[in-house]
């Protein structure tokens, strides 16, 4: 029978050495993605929050932004700081910045508008037109809610591509890393429609190559805000419904 230090060796060994900013990257992504899921969400908003802090008295619009600012603050903003005090590492090594600037540019152009286009297209989706925009009001303040949304994309890239793609590259090696963060991403989308789920998968392989490519998140980032926001205007402007 194992004995009590036997039993959590494995546990006390991944916080040692050169295991330990791995198992912090991925315990702390791991509770940032719940706290968000459930704390973040518009609906802890309109159950706890909405009595105390309402957006223009519209309890709706102010669960969505605060999600979408709860995102960036959890998924990125805390992660980039653990990466800053914790670690003592650079954020331009987490793909913040301009990376190789001649690739970014370049995938950025290429493919900016092709997501633009899926955009498009996923409007005429019944089950996209149902879910989105998270703002029900966002036609009503369309330039807070683009502005929001750009920062909730932040968080978002920043925490998969930047904190758990190249935190983990280096000691999971960069195929490995690439897809825990597929993983985990993915996983976060369970409960929006089948089809952009299944799509998240294609999208986190793509956008991670792309990160790996540029050595930046600005690309990923400017063809993840095309695609969310022109789905958004034209939902908006268009009148579009299932």
């Amino acid at each position: 029978m194992m004995d009590e230090k036997g039993f959590f060796q494995p546990v006390t060994d991944a916080f040692r050495g050169t295991q330990r900013k791995t198992t912090l990257i991925l315990l702390s992504s791991c509770l940032l993605m719940i706290t968000w899921r459930y704390i973040g969400s518009p609906g802890f908003f309109m159950d706890h929050l909405s009595r105390y802090v309402v957006l223009g008295d519209d309890p709706g619009a102010s669960s969505a932004v605060y999600s979408m600012v709860a995102c960036f603050v959890l998924l990125g903003l805390l992660p980039a700081l653990g990466v800053k005090i914790v670690f003592g590492e650079r954020l331009r090594d987490y793909g913040v910045g301009w990376g190789n600037r001649t690739r970014t540019f370049r995938t950025a152009v290429l493919l900016v508008p092709l997501f633009v286009l899926g955009g498009y297209y996923s409007a005429r989706d019944p089950a996209m037109a149902a879910e989105y925009p998270m703002n029900p009001s966002a036609r009503d303040m369309f330039a807070l809610h683009a502005l929001c949304y750009l920062i909730y994309y932040m968080g978002w890239e920043f925490h998969f591509r930047g904190f758990l793609l190249f935190g983990l590259r280096d000691r999971l090696a960069p195929a490995n890393a690439l897809f825990v963060q597929v993983l985990a991403s993915t996983l976060l989308h369970v409960g929006k429609p089948a089809t952009e789920t299944f799509a998240a998968i294609l999208g986190g392989i793509l956008w991670a190559l792309v990160a790996y490519r540029t050595r930046s998140l600005v690309s990923g980032l400017l063809q993840h805000y095309a695609l969310g926001l022109t789905l958004d205007t034209i939902l908006c402007w268009q009148g579009i419904r299932p």
